[in-house]
């Protein structure tokens, strides 16, 4: 039997994609992108007291990535 090569599911003759859509991706990429900017940003307020402003981008951006890279790496495609 084939397999899906989007979800990896089996490929029978009424086969759907969960979340194949365009909107889901964003919105599940956008709410991942979010989760790791608060997190990169509150661990950066967690050892700084007063962060700069160019510091906190700065964890809010790598926090971001990180997560983004995890994301990508552990989502079934």
């Amino acid at each position: 039997m084939a397999t899906c090569p989007k979800c990896l599911g089996s490929l029978t003759e009424n086969h759907r994609c969960p979340r194949a859509g365009r909107v889901s991706r964003v919105i599940e990429t956008s709410v991942a992108l979010a989760a790791g900017a608060t997190v990169g940003a509150a661990l950066c307020f967690a050892f700084a007291s007063r962060p700069t402003g160019s510091l906190l981008l700065s964890a809010a951006a790598l926090g971001a990535v990180l997560v983004h890279a995890f994301y990508n790496a552990v989502r079934v495609k």
